[in-house]
């Protein structure tokens, strides 16, 4: 198995996890249901996280995490097939992980896995298709010890 994981920090918040954690949790999923891939994980202000939902959303607020699925034809052969781009705002992870009483890096954990789930075609808008990518996030958090994190029904994702 082989991975490329761009990951680019464009942003001025200090990280709460080190860089190799934060590819690691990439990785998972990508180890699940992918040989090959490649993707970019990249960490944004507030502000730019908040433009992007603005533009490709029409959500005029910020968010943890967004996923951009690559549109490259598979008949394209690459060595790494491009899966696309995760973007995560690192000060809205904080906040949420205090609002929410969770360790930081057992939300950074879920919130990564969780984006490169969508890149990988899971979604969460059909409750059949939610119960399905949750059930891959609790597979694999609990792979790398960590528990289910549906168990308060107050901390869905959006």
């Amino acid at each position: 198995m082989n991975y490329v994981i761009d990951l680019q920090i464009a942003c001025e918040d200090p990280l709460p996890i080190n860089e190799a954690c934060l590819i690691s949790y990439a990785e998972l999923p990508l180890k699940a249901h992918r040989e090959k891939a490649e993707l970019t994980l990249r960490l944004v202000s507030p502000e730019e996280m908040m433009d992007l939902n603005s533009t490709y959303r029409k959500q005029h607020k910020t968010t943890n995490v967004l996923a951009f699925p690559s549109n490259i034809p598979a008949a394209i052969a690459m060595d790494y097939p491009l899966l696309g781009d995760v973007i995560v705002c690192p000060a809205v992870l904080l906040v949420e992980s205090q609002e929410l009483n969770k360790a930081l890096d057992f939300h950074w954990a879920h919130i990564v896995i969780h984006g490169v789930l969508h890149l990988l075609g899971f979604d969460h808008i059909e409750e059949d298709d939610a119960r399905i990518m949750q059930a891959q996030e609790i597979s694999l958090l609990a792979a790398i010890g960590f528990t289910n994190p549906y168990l308060d029904e107050d901390n869905h994702l959006e």
